[in-house]
C-alpha cells in the first residue's frame, strides 16, 4: 500500500532553480518554476554533501529535469537531470550574475499570483538565462526586454506607441506606469515623465524583440529605457524587487 501511495504522488516536470536556502545540515530548499507544474518549493535532501549526485544541478539559474514526490508542504527531489547549466557561465560575471537575479526573483513574484501563466513564463526566462548565458546582448538589454515580456505574460502589456488610456494614435511623449506606458497630452498625469523619442523606440523593440534596432540603441537611451522599465515593472507587482538594487547599469 504504500509502494502504490509513493508511486502515485510521484512526478516528472522541468523546472528552473529561482531560488535555494539552507534547511539542517546538508538539504536545500528549492523554489521552483516548472514548466507544467507552476511554482513549487521542494527539498533536496543532502544536496550540500560533496558526494551528493546532483548538488551542482540545484543551484540558482539552473534547468534540470526532475524527479519529484509530492508532499504535505513541501514536495521531496529524488532525481535531477541537467538540461541548461546556465548557472556557471552566469556566475562568473557580475553584470550577468545580477540581471539573472532580478529575473528569477520577478519570475517568482509573477508565478506566485499569476499560476496559470506558469508555462509561458517558464518558457520565457528559461529562454532569457540562456541568452544571457551566452552573452547574446548586452545584459541590460535582455534584463528589460525579459521583464517587459513577462509583464506582457502576466497581462499588464505596456503601450510604447499609442495612448495607453485613450487609444489615440501615437507616438506620444508621455509615460506613466500606472495608465500602462505611452500616454497623450489629454491623458498625461502632472509630473509625467517626458521620455526621448528614442527610448520610447528602444522600449518597443525590446517588447517585440527586435533586437537588431535594440543593439545599436545609445547608452543615455538604455538609462532612460531601464527607469521605466524598472518604474513600470514595481508598480505592477505592487511591491518591491529587492534584488534591481545591485545592478550596475552602465
Amino acid at each position: 500500500m504504500s509502494r502504490n501511495s509513493f508511486a502515485a504522488r510521484t512526478y516528472r516536470d522541468d523546472a528552473v532553480v529561482l531560488r535555494t536556502h539552507k534547511l539542517g545540515e546538508a538539504d536545500r530548499i528549492i523554489t521552483l518554476l516548472t514548466r507544467n507544474h507552476g511554482q513549487i518549493r521542494a527539498v533536496a535532501k543532502g544536496v550540500r554533501r560533496t558526494s551528493s549526485k546532483f548538488g551542482a544541478r540545484l543551484e540558482p539559474f539552473m534547468v534540470a529535469d526532475l524527479q519529484l514526490v509530492s508532499g504535505r508542504s513541501l514536495d521531496i527531489v529524488t532525481q535531477a537531470v541537467s538540461k541548461g547549466a546556465y548557472g556557471g557561465k552566469i556566475a562568473a560575471d557580475y553584470d550577468r550574475y545580477t540581471v539573472a537575479a532580478v529575473m528569477t526573483e520577478t519570475a517568482e513574484r509573477i508565478t506566485d499570483v499569476d499560476g496559470e501563466a506558469a508555462t509561458a513564463q517558464y518558457l520565457l526566462l528559461v529562454g532569457a538565462l540562456a541568452s544571457l548565458s551566452r552573452g547574446d546582448h548586452a545584459p541590460g538589454l535582455i534584463l528589460d526586454s525579459y521583464l517587459l515580456r513577462a509583464l506582457a505574460t502576466g497581462g499588464w502589456a505596456p503601450s510604447f506607441t499609442d495612448c495607453a488610456r485613450c487609444g489615440a494614435a501615437g507616438p506620444h511623449s508621455a509615460f506613466s506606469a500606472a495608465l500602462g506606458g505611452a500616454v497623450c497630452h489629454q491623458c498625461r498625469p502632472p509630473g509625467s515623465p517626458s521620455p526621448a523619442a528614442e527610448t520610447m523606440n528602444l522600449l518597443a523593440a525590446l517588447l517585440s524583440g527586435q533586437w537588431a534596432a535594440a543593439d545599436v540603441s545609445a547608452p543615455q537611451h538604455r538609462r532612460e529605457a531601464a527607469g521605466l522599465v524598472a518604474v513600470y515593472l514595481q508598480w505592477h507587482l505592487e511591491r518591491t524587487v529587492r534584488s534591481l538594487k545591485h545592478l550596475e547599469r552602465a
